[in-house]
Formats: structure tokens, C-alpha cells, sequence
């Protein structure tokens, strides 16, 4: 059967955070958009990840998808997703990446000692790497985005909060204003994120377009990663039957009786399941003098 493209597709561009975030959230779009963009590759805390995620691309089942070759900073998790607090550069960070900037500065000092050999120590903080990549992110997207452009990013909460994906819209929302393109959300959400998604409903409902998802092909892609391990999601992954697109706000909605968004994918993940980037073999008296020995570098 001949597929229709939808007109809001002309001259478009996904712009993904992380190598399947173009499937996970745009599958309905993937085959017919012009082009994908991808933003992170290299992950410290993963060696060998960037070299699986090169493999996969370059098997992936449609021309004109890039990658950015921007670093991972690690900071999934690290917001306060009960008082989310947006940044010029992301979203705010909470205690937990003070904690995550001691446990490096522990793992650095005891990678010094001569009997001691660990390879997966960060180059800096995950707030410092965070913020820099703000930066990197808009320059290298300027250079590749145009006035008359339909770009498909993250939604402002980062469907089930993930920090990454929301720097990736600000970074994006930041060009709109300033070269001129068209930015489009999309629809999905976690219980995480719905704090931070409800200060964008709006007091009218906004237009927005609904497409069905294209699963077989979403399964091709997936598989791909997946032959190179580095498939990021769920392997029981049930894909939905529709996904929504609207023009992303420019601001948070006001207040009002009645607020508005369109409908939601809402989803949940296994909330037990957390990634710990820093897992790290000390005994609380070893990370404490490895801490002292260390308290003056920078984070």
C-alpha cells in the first residue's frame, strides 16, 4: 500500500538526544522525515558504547541519519522531578549529582593509586559536562537547521524526565527563535514527568496532528540496535498505535480553570531498575581518604 506524506513533512528533520530516541519517540515519522539527527554517541560510563552505536547507524534501514558526536554527561536522574526547576542550559539538578561528583572524585583518587586500575572515571562533573554541552549542542545544530525547516524534537519534559532530552529541546527551542524553523513535541509521558509537562497545558486546546505508528518498521530499526547491543529500552516493548505531534510552546501555559494538552502516551517505567553509572568498590573509610586526598581539585 502507497503511504501518504503528510505535508507537515516537508523540508523536516528529527533531532533525537540518544541513538533509538528517534524510534522510541517518532516511529510514526522515521520512515518519511527527510532527514534524523542525532545528538549523543560516546558515554564514559559505557566503554565500547559509541563504536556499537557507529555500527548501528551505519546498518540503519534509511539514508541521511547523523550523529552530533556529542558526549553523554551522565545525568539521567539527576533533576528534582517533584520541584523540577528549568535552567537556560536543561533542567536543574538535585542533591544527587553532588553525590555523583563525590563518587568520581573517590574513583579518580583511588584510579592514582599505583595498585589500582579503573578505567570508567568521568573527564569532569555531570553538572559541569551537562552545562558545557548545552553550548555544543547549539552550535553544532545551527550550522545544520534552516528557516523553513520542520524540526521534531523532545517534548519540554522529556517524556519519562530524562535531563538529556530536555536539554536537547531548550537547545532547540533557543534556535527557533533564532533562525526561524517550525519545532514540533511530541506526545509521551511518564508519572515522573507529568509535574513539569502540566505547566505547559494551555487555557484553549491547541491544534496538533495524530499519525498511526509504523511497527514494522519501528521493529526493523529496533532490531538493529539490538544485533549491536545497544538497544537502550525495554525488549517487551509494546509500540502504540498512534502517536501526536504539535508545535512545541514557546512558554509554559498560564493559569486558568480549564487547561489543555493533547493526548498523552502515557507509559511507565520499572522505577527499580535505576542505572547506576558509578558503581564503585570502596569501603566508606577508603572513599573518605580517598575523598580528603582530593577535596581541593575541581569538580
Amino acid at each position: 500500500m502507497m503511504r501518504t506524506r503528510p505535508e507537515f513533512l516537508e523540508n523536516s528533520v528529527i533531532v533525537g538526544a540518544h541513538p533509538d530516541d528517534e524510534l522510541l519517540w517518532f516511529n510514526s515519522i522515521l520512515r518519511d522525515a527527510d532527514e534524523v539527527i542525532i545528538v549523543y554517541r560516546e558515554f564514559w560510563a559505557q566503554p565500547g558504547l559509541g563504536q556499537a552505536r557507529t555500527a548501528a547507524l551505519a546498518e540503519y534501514p534509511r539514508d541521511k541519519v547523523s550523529c552530533l558526536d556529542v558526549s553523554e554527561s551522565g545525568a539521567y536522574g539527576c533533576a528534582n522531578w517533584a520541584d523540577p526547576a528549568l535552567t537556560d542550559f536543561g533542567i536543574g539538578f538535585s542533591i544527587e549529582a553532588n553525590r555523583r561528583a563525590m563518587t568520581r572524585l573517590a574513583r579518580k583518587s583511588m584510579a592514582a593509586l599505583p595498585t589500582v586500575k579503573l578505567q570508567r572515571v568521568a573527564a569532569a562533573s555531570v553538572a559541569a559536562t551537562y552545562e558545557a554541552n548545552f553550548q555544543i549542542i547549539c552550535d553544532s545544530l545551527e550550522q545544520r537547521l534552516r528557516p523553513d525547516m520542520n524540526v521534531f524534537t523532545h517534548n519540554p519534559w522529556g517524556e519519562y524526565g530524562h535531563e538529556e532530552h530536555i536539554q536537547v529541546f531548550r537547545a532547540l527551542n533557543l534556535l527557533r527563535d533564532k533562525i526561524g524553523f517550525r519545532l514540533w513535541m511530541s506526545n509521551y509521558c511518564t508519572e515522573r514527568a507529568l509535574p513539569l509537562a502540566m505547566r505547559h497545558f494551555s487555557t484553549a486546546p491547541g491544534s496538533y496532528i495524530r499519525l498511526p505508528t509504523d511497527k514494522a518498521f519501528a521493529d526493523e530499526v529496533a532490531n538493529v540496535y539490538r544485533k549491536h547491543d545497544c538497544w537502550t529500552w525495554a525488549d517487551d516493548w509494546a509500540w502504540f498505535d498512534e502517536e501526536c505531534f504539535m508545535e512545541a510552546p514557546r512558554e509554559a501555559g498560564g493559569a486558568g480553570a480549564h487547561r489543555h494538552l493533547f493526548p498523552l502516551n502515557f507509559f511507565t517505567i520499572d522505577a527499580t531498575r535505576s542505572k547506576n553509572w558509578l558503581p564503585i568498590a570502596l569501603t566508606m573509610s577508603a572513599a573518605s581518604a580517598a575523598l580528603a586526598a582530593t577535596l581541593a581539585d575541581a569538580i
